[in-house]
């Protein structure tokens, strides 16, 4: 039934003549231009899939004003036109409307994630619905009848969120439900009878729960009662409301696709792979199913036209992933986006049996792709013999003559993946001639659950180590400065850094982008809507009451006496996970040893990038950097 829409890769074969006197061709380098990151950025980047009550558009979240806002762009490929207006804090468009041009959007303060949700008129008129100086909120969805919505918002318990039913004229709500044991809230049916609701046991294990919103007095039911330990998800409803579709890895090594029949309460396989199924969604109606896989990295997408049995096959689609599929209300026409290594998203609509078109142009004119570098994904055993894989981007200029100097960076997490797609960051730094190896050490997710777990409470030890063997693989390439090697990552990636250049002798330079590095205070100061997450935090790192000496000796700030090599800092001051004084602290205790770091403080982001010239400054700092430090040619 699954229909990859992927193009294949072409291998092509050179046929390798024999003659009497073989010819000696030295590898010249390749001349590239280089573009500056003012250039790279000037790429838009776009997000959102919600379509219009009449069909006519979609709400679609973009940076091309420099901080993220809202646009409406027209599925028949007429010209956008910007909805809000926002200089500083970043706007993303949640949903239309049903039934007019009203829409949803979210923002928080200056990046620190205490996330209001907002609705704004046609006459530009913008609503707080959740007002209050320490309240974060979540869009939960709306209710079939199109006269309710579901937000959920922890002003009661700064721990715990409740859910709201918001009536859509007069935006009065009525708590519907309150979260006492703090589980976190996932999905409200269509029909707005069922909520599901997760409870984290630890980061192996959780139990998926399925409450009834309509009865007095109602608990949430268990659903899943497993012997073995499992991790949960929800996918979605179906579309009558009748079966929840979530996530388990119960018995298997990849997360799997289940039906649960809310009636009679069986549960039936909808969707297995060989690896996690990351999304099973149904078109309003139910016509269309989509599926998606996290193949290696990439996404792989399966579109089946269930009234007619059949895959759909999209014509003269280019290569790349798909994901963010929606359909029109009358289901002739869905939108999705489309990436690769060399292309940001870009927007696209297609009118069954009709024309493909292009809704939005994301790539900076001045940018050759041809000058860009797609990605490889290969693999190394660690010190264990533990296979890890890892994306790597060679630059054009790169070979055996004109070695290059190379960079490993390390994704945040605990927990995440480097995956395929378009990274200004990246592309900015090949362009510039570094190899970067995007590593997917072990504790990654997308490989299953018995790597997923290798790192667990061995953070700083054997997944660092899987860093020192990232950069043997890469001094086995002949076309790689084996004396020239860094390391850089952000988030958990950045502490990874600091543990790399702390406890280790290997790389020549570090980045360090708003990394941890003191956990024992980062698990002792955890944003207090964390607390669903709390154990699943715990049993991935430890419990700073209990495990503190361990989390003491693997924080890279009380070992800095043994960083010997240039360091970059990036924080920033609004940081509600990383707070600015782990940084702050880290760059006075490398500079008490004389050794070269560099400190880029914004104080108008948190934890990420909100604004695009914030963005570009990091960028330059980042190659100012590396020129000066690990490469020692120019």
């Amino acid at each position: 039934m699954r229909a990859l829409l992927l193009l294949a890769v072409a291998v092509l074969l050179a046929a390798c003549q024999s003659a009497p006197t073989p010819e000696v061709v030295l590898e010249q380098e390749q001349p590239i231009p280089a573009y500056s990151a003012e250039t790279f950025f000037d790429n838009e980047s776009v997000s959102g899939n919600d379509i219009s009550f009449d069909d006519s558009a979609v709400l679609v979240t973009s940076d091309k004003s420099g901080v993220f806002n809202v646009y409406r762009y027209p599925i028949d490929g007429s010209a956008p036109s910007q909805l809000t207006f926002s200089e500083t804090d970043a706007y993303r468009g949640l949903s239309w409307f049903p039934a007019d041009d009203r829409f949803l959007f979210s923002a928080d303060q200056g990046g620190n994630e205490l996330t209001h949700i907002y609705v704004q008129t046609p006459d530009g008129t913008v609503t707080d619905l959740t007002p209050g100086d320490k309240v974060k909120a979540m869009f939960l969805g709306w209710q079939r009848d199109n006269r309710h919505f579901f937000i959920a918002t922890n002003e009661r318990d700064p721990k715990a969120f409740d859910l709201y039913r918001y009536e859509v004229d007069s935006y009065q709500r009525t708590r519907i439900y309150e979260n006492t044991e703090a589980l976190s809230l996932m999905e409200v049916s269509p029909d707005g009878r069922y909520l599901t609701l997760v409870k984290s046991l630890s980061n192996t294990d959780d139990d998926l729960y399925l409450l009834e919103l309509n009865r007095r007095h109602a608990t949430p039911v268990l659903l899943t009662d497993e012997p073995q330990q499992a991790s949960h998800t929800v996918y979605t409803f179906t579309p009558d409301s009748s079966a929840l579709i979530y996530g388990t890895n119960a018995g298997t090594e990849f997360v799997e696709a289940w039906e649960y029949d809310i009636e009679d309460g069986t549960k039936t396989l909808a969707y297995s792979d060989e690896w996690d199924v990351t999304f099973y969604n149904y078109s309003e109606n139910g016509r269309y199913l989509v599926t998606g896989l996290n193949a290696d990295a990439r996404t792989e997408i399966a579109i089946v036209d269930i009234q007619q049995q059949s895959p759909v096959m999209v014509p003269n689609l280019p290569a790349g992933d798909i994901s963010g599929v929606t359909f029109t209300s009358d289901e002739n026409t869905m939108v999705f986006y489309l990436r690769s290594d060399t292309a940001p998203a870009n927007l696209y609509s297609y009118q069954f049996g009709g024309e493909l078109k292009r809704l939005t142009d994301t790539l900076n004119p001045a940018i050759e792709p041809a000058n860009l570098v797609a990605s490889e994904v290969v693999r190394f055993s660690s010190f264990d013999e533990v296979t890890i894989p890892g994306l790597l981007y060679k630059p054009h200029q790169a070979n055996r003559v004109n070695p290059v100097p190379a960079v490993i960076l390390i994704h945040g997490g605990p927990g995440g993946q480097s995956r395929a797609g378009y990274s200004a960051l990246i592309q900015h730094l090949v362009n510039h001639g570094y190899a970067i190896f995007a590593v997917n050490n072990r504790g990654s997710s997308g490989y299953g659950k018995t790597f997923f777990h290798l790192d667990d409470q061995r953070h700083g030890e054997d997944d660092l180590q899987d860093i020192v063997y990232a950069k043997r693989y890469l001094t086995s390439l002949p076309w790689v400065n084996a004396s020239e090697i860094g390391v850089m990552g952000g988030s958990y990636g950045g502490y990874l850094t600091m543990a790399a250049m702390a406890f280790t002798q290997e790389f020549d330079v570090g980045i360090n982008i708003f990394g941890v590095t003191n956990w024992v205070r980062t698990l002792k100061s955890i944003p207090p809507w964390w607390e669903s997450f709390r154990e699943y935090l715990y049993a991935e790192m430890g419990d700073p009451a209990t495990d503190e000496a361990r989390l003491y000796r693997i924080s890279p700030l009380f070992h800095a006496d043994k960083i010997t090599q240039p360091v970059l800092v990036v924080q920033g001051a609004n940081d509600p996970r990383v707070l600015q004084v782990e940084s702050d602290e880290m760059v006075e205790a490398i500079r008490e040893n004389d050794v070269p770091v560099e400190y880029v403080l914004f104080d108008d982001e948190g934890h990420g990038f909100r604004k695009k010239s914030n963005r570009i400054v990091a960028q330059n700092a980042y190659l100012d950097f590396l020129n000066t430090h690990l490469k020692t040619t120019p």
